[in-house]
């Protein structure tokens, strides 16, 4: 990106909660933080910090279900500092026991934080129902009681089971040289050792009628996720999938918004996404509604589904543009900062079988016609594949099953 004045450098392993087991779930998350928390180089978290403040950097990090990423954004010209400071979190973190049981009260807070933001806590909530009590249907931060007893030999074995260097990539975005990139990498990476990493377990599906999952929660507010299962991020109809999401709940102008919130004033926020693991997927409504009236943006939302599926509202020509214009200036926005562009191509280097350049999915967004998606609107939204979570003060899911069919 040679008009950039700065420049990220990102570590990205192939390691996230997928990847655990009931006794240690939410050590991926952990982990994550102790990297910030002294190395034998820079024994304190200060000393990692103070370096990256004095060049007026960002370091950071971030966990999902599939991936873990660490990152520093700074000048251009400090990209070898960059190099220097995330290598050596990786390979010679202390992993200090006294820090691990101080870190132990801030993840405890973290969590609390997201159980107390329904908004945010909806997705765990709605990817718990899909997949149940497995790996991908459990909370990245973890639980409590299991948070309380990891031990410094605890994240030793994971890192050895998963931080191999064949399950690393390291991608420099910003004003660099490749040539100049490729040289730091070989300089600070070289020596990690490589191994045969832990494999994940598949996820099985085999849902044969509609689901729902009520968290109960006295809110003021009631969040709901309404959705359907669909594919994997390998999959050619994610392309399909993803304008459908727009045309759903990709903008103000979309069906979603303008029923729900502009039309009856059921919900302020009201979205739809489409989203992708390495073996899963799922096409999902969001929205946060009043109490009394869940059932009422529960009816409409699957309402709109309905006609999508019969014909009765049928796609035209101008609204499958709109919303292929809609996905392709969202991505095209969204590449604009480094760190994006970074965590674009490191994501596809860990979880996808091809790597695409952004103008490559342009043109397969591009590609999608009116039939591709109707075709998979007939495939995904059937009955059987419905899904609904709810935060909310609701002990009975009896009333909102009977409202899931299509």
């Amino acid at each position: 990106m040679p008009s950039f004045e700065s420049a990220t450098v990102l570590v990205m392993v192939g390691a996230g909660s997928r990847y655990e087991n009931k006794k240690n779930n939410g050590i991926s998350h952990f982990l994550e933080h102790m990297a910030f928390k002294g190395t034998e180089k820079r024994p304190t978290a200060l000393s990692i910090s103070s370096l990256i403040d004095g060049i007026g950097g960002e370091v950071n990090a971030f966990t999902g279900k599939e991936t873990t990423g660490y990152y520093i954004k700074s000048a251009a010209n400090h990209v070898e500092l960059s190099m220097d400071v995330l290598s050596d979190m990786l390979q010679h973190s202390l992993f200090d026991a006294k820090e691990i049981e101080k870190e132990k009260g801030v993840i405890i807070e973290e969590l609390n934080l997201y159980e107390d933001t329904p908004m945010r806590k909806l997705g765990d909530i709605y990817e718990r129902l899909l997949y149940g009590d497995t790996p991908m249907g459990w909370d990245i931060g973890g639980e409590k009681d299991i948070i309380k007893k990891i031990t410094r030999s605890d994240f030793m074995k994971y890192l050895q089971s998963l931080y191999s260097s064949d399950n690393i990539t390291v991608v420099v975005a910003g004003g660099v040289k490749s040539s100049f990139v490729e040289e730091l990498t070989k300089k600070y990476f070289a020596k990690m050792p490589k191994f045969k990493t832990q494999k994940h377990e598949s996820v099985k599906e085999a849902q044969i009628k509609p689901q729902v999952l009520i968290k109960e929660k006295k809110t003021e507010q009631v969040h709901l996720a309404l959705g359907v299962r669909t594919v994997s991020v390998n999959h050619k109809d994610k392309y399909p999938l993803a304008v459908l999401a727009a045309i759903l709940g990709g903008g103000m102008s979309s069906r979603l918004f303008h029923e729900v919130r502009e039309k009856r004033g059921l919900a302020y926020y009201v979205r739809t996404s489409s989203d992708h693991y390495m073996d899963v997927g799922s096409l999902v409504s969001t929205a946060g509604v009043d109490p009394k009236r869940i059932e009422e943006a529960i009816e409409v939302i699957l309402e709109q589904y309905k006609k999508l599926v019969s014909g009765a509202e049928p796609i035209l020509a101008e609204e499958l543009k709109k919303a292929k214009e809609y996905v392709k200036g969202h991505l095209v926005l969204e590449l604009e900062d480094s760190r994006s562009v970074a965590t674009y191509y490191a994501s596809q280097e860990l979880t996808e079988k091809e790597m695409d350049n952004p103008d490559t999915v342009l043109q397969k967004l591009e590609a999608v016609t009116l039939a591709d998606v109707n075709r998979a609107i007939k495939k995904y939204f059937v009955t059987e594949k419905l899904n609904l979570a709810i935060i909310g003060n609701f002990a009975d899911s009896k009333p909102f099953k009977k409202l899931l069919h299509l």
